[in-house]
């Protein structure tokens, strides 16, 4: 099968049976946090980074059971994040996947926790399991998703992204509101400024922590989980770094063009606030040069794959034609 949506469809149904085995039941108490926990892992995701990780594993001969249960935790993470970026505090989002936010549904408070108990349920999962991996392999998984995740990584680039918020639109002159806006509400007048170099090392820096971390961590992960070695490791590293490079480009193309429908998520939010993406630095066309570019040097690095060429390659074309 060297179609990737069609795998991406065909696995899920075994990521979401590992999932439904290593959560918690929706009934075990505090059932109301076991059950916003599952609210928004089976909110209907794609399952895209598991995938990854049974794609890198295999791709060395790994076990595919045992990479579910890798893949299973970095849905977990993944989940995590996007509970706690919609919160008012960060991105202040109605809708995830489609349906109310976990905090529009159950509560702020329960929207934290529940992110909290995701992130910390993941920890526990890659460190037991899969019971057949040598410890040295579980004790790294722990340590490259604890690294993707911490203030080097996704919660680093989460803060980045704050740090530079405003920066595409001359955010905010204090002057008196317009009539109907709320009140302490700052106007915002975008204005398109050139793609200076510092800009853009801040946008690359923001996207290859805060997207880009757990991408790499899960090719990463899979090359751990099958004893790829180093330099295996390495290379796996290296095609997540591009594959997040370009899964971001796409997803900030498709917040300027797509529909709610299709973003399954309010669009035009970064836009609205002034962050750094790539359409805003470089404009629609920039932007998929920049991608295509990304899928360029990832194709190189799956050349030296020993097997599951075809389906990256698949991969690549897919995220490609996110953003087109």
């Amino acid at each position: 099968m060297n179609d990737f949506p069609s795998f991406l469809s065909a696995l899920r149904p075994e990521v979401d049976e590992a999932l439904d085995r290593l959560l918690p039941d929706a009934g075990t108490e505090p059932a109301e946090i076991h059950e916003a926990m599952r609210y928004s892992v089976f909110a209907g995701g794609k399952r895209v980074r598991p995938a990854l990780v049974v794609l890198a594993g295999e791709a060395w001969g790994g076990s595919r059971e045992d990479l579910l249960t890798g893949g299973a935790a970095l849905e977990m993470v993944h989940t995590f994040s996007l509970i706690h970026d919609d919160l008012p505090a960060l991105d202040d989002d109605d809708l995830r996947r489609g349906r109310p936010t976990l905090h529009r549904a159950r509560g702020e408070a329960m929207a934290v926790l529940a992110g909290d108990a995701l992130l910390n349920r993941a920890y526990e999962v890659l460190g037991r399991e899969p019971a057949s991996a040598p410890p040295e392999r579980r004790l790294e998984a722990v340590r490259l998703v604890a690294d993707a995740v911490g203030t080097a990584g996704m919660i680093g680039g989460q803060v980045f992204d704050l740090r530079h918020e405003g920066d595409l639109d001359g955010r905010a002159e204090r002057s008196r509101p317009s009539a109907g806006a709320l009140p302490g509400r700052l106007r915002r007048q975008r204005v398109r400024r050139p793609a200076h170099p510092e800009a853009v090392a801040s946008l690359e820096r923001i996207h290859r922590l805060k997207t880009g971390a757990l991408i790499e961590a899960s090719t990463r992960l899979g090359g751990v989980y099958a004893g790829a070695g180093p330099e295996g490791i390495e290379q796996l590293a290296r095609i997540g770094a591009e594959l997040g490079l370009l899964f971001q480009i796409g997803d900030d193309i498709l917040d300027e063009v797509g529909s709610s429908e299709e973003l399954g998520k309010t669009p035009g939010k970064d836009r609205q606030a002034g962050k750094l993406t790539y359409p805003g630095l470089f404009g629609l066309e920039g932007s998929r040069q920049k991608a295509l570019q990304a899928a360029d040097r990832c194709l190189a690095l799956i050349d030296g794959l020993p097997a599951r060429r075809d389906l990256f390659r698949a991969l690549v074309a897919f995220l490609v034609h996110r953003g087109s």
